[in-house]
Formats: C-alpha cells, sequence, structure tokens
C-alpha cells in the first residue's frame, strides 16, 4: 500500500489549546468581518500519484502539540482567505467533507498566519504546481491546532435543513458560504454564523 501523506508538522504553538479564545477581529476586511471559519478536509483515505491525502480531525489531533499546516489549497479565493485574511488566534470548524456522512467534527484555532505552502515545489507532492516559483509563489497556507471535537458530529443535512429555513426569515445562516459558495475548500463565517452552529451541538440529534 502507498504510503500514507503526512502534513508537514508545524512549529509548535505556544497558545493553550484547551481554551476557545476569542476571535480576532480584523479591521482590514472589506465588506463583511469575516472573524471565523470553516475548513475541510478528507477523514478517509484517497489517492492522488499515489500518496493518501487523507487528513481528518484525528490525525490533526495526534501531531506533535496538536498542530499541523494548512496545506495543498489550490483555489485562488480560499488562498486569498489564508494569506491576506486569516489571523492569529481567530477559530475554524473542522470539516469532514468526501465522506458518509459530511459535516462538523470539532474546532480548531489559527496559530500561524498566512505564509508560502512548500508543497507547490515538491514535484512528488499531489498539490505540485510546475508554473509557480519561489519568486513569485502562488499558494499559501496556514499552521492550525486543535482546540476541541464538538459535543456531537454536525451533520451536513442538518446544516441544509437550517439554511433553508433561515433563507425564508433571514436567519443567521441565510448567506453561509457553506451553501452559497460551497465548493470552497476554506470558508469565512461571520460571528453570528459560527455561533449559531456552534449552538446546534447542544441539541438533541
Amino acid at each position: 500500500m502507498p504510503p500514507r501523506k503526512k502534513r508537514k508538522t508545524a512549529a509548535p504553538a505556544t497558545s493553550n489549546s484547551k481554551e476557545i479564545s476569542k476571535p480576532i477581529i480584523s479591521n482590514t476586511v472589506i465588506g463583511p468581518k469575516y472573524e471565523c471559519w470553516l475548513m475541510k478536509s478528507e477523514p478517509e483515505s484517497r489517492y492522488e500519484n499515489g500518496i493518501d491525502v487523507k487528513f481528518g480531525i484525528e490525525d490533526l489531533i495526534n501531531e506533535p502539540n496538536q498542530t499541523a499546516c494548512w496545506d495543498g489549497v489550490r483555489n485562488y479565493q480560499a488562498r486569498n482567505f489564508m494569506r491576506d485574511q486569516m489571523k492569529e488566534g481567530q477559530l475554524a470548524f473542522f470539516y469532514h467533507s468526501n465522506c458518509r456522512p459530511p459535516g462538523i467534527a470539532g474546532i480548531i484555532k489559527i496559530v500561524k498566519e498566512g505564509y508560502v505552502d512548500h508543497t507547490q515545489y515538491d514535484s512528488k507532492d499531489p498539490h505540485y504546481d510546475r508554473t509557480s516559483t519561489k519568486e513569485n509563489p502562488r499558494w499559501y497556507m496556514v499552521d492550525v491546532q486543535f482546540v476541541r471535537k464538538t459535543k456531537r458530529f454536525i451533520p451536513l443535512s442538518e446544516l441544509k435543513d437550517m439554511y433553508m429555513k433561515h433563507k425564508q426569515i433571514d436567519g443567521p445562516l441565510s448567506n453561509v458560504a457553506l451553501f452559497t459558495r460551497a465548493r470552497l475548500s476554506v470558508q469565512p463565517l461571520t460571528s453570528e454564523e459560527f455561533d449559531f452552529i456552534l449552538s446546534l451541538e447542544e441539541a438533541a440529534e
């Protein structure tokens, strides 16, 4: 079996992963102030060029200091969020994608702001980009640290039901990117959206 792909271990974070700090608000963002995020990764094995790109929340928990770089993003809008708008201390949902069922598995924290993604230069990596140069890097990443699992797994189907209801009443999830910009692997959330989704972990399944 081909070796499992390991994300490059990030530098140790000094913050306490057991405490959820208040998200930091950027004053430089034009438009909605994206204070929180939703980041998608695949918890089940899938091979690209013979390398397993699986990386679920348990994999993050098993990394040194429960911290890893979020590499391999190859969408320009998602890249821009990580490079320009993600701030140290902001929170994100760890979302399991391309699995059954997809949904939110936990909470992570940004512990290092956007920097150059090394995988774009590695010809053996599935995310290699031969057109990117070190003088003019195309792709960026951030470091994230595990905070905690959600009290229960929040499935996509439940979030979609909420979204459909909120569209009718202009509720907190009426414009949530999970459904308005569904293809993005890194998505912005307002603090209102984040708080409402987080409140769902208390609901009965």
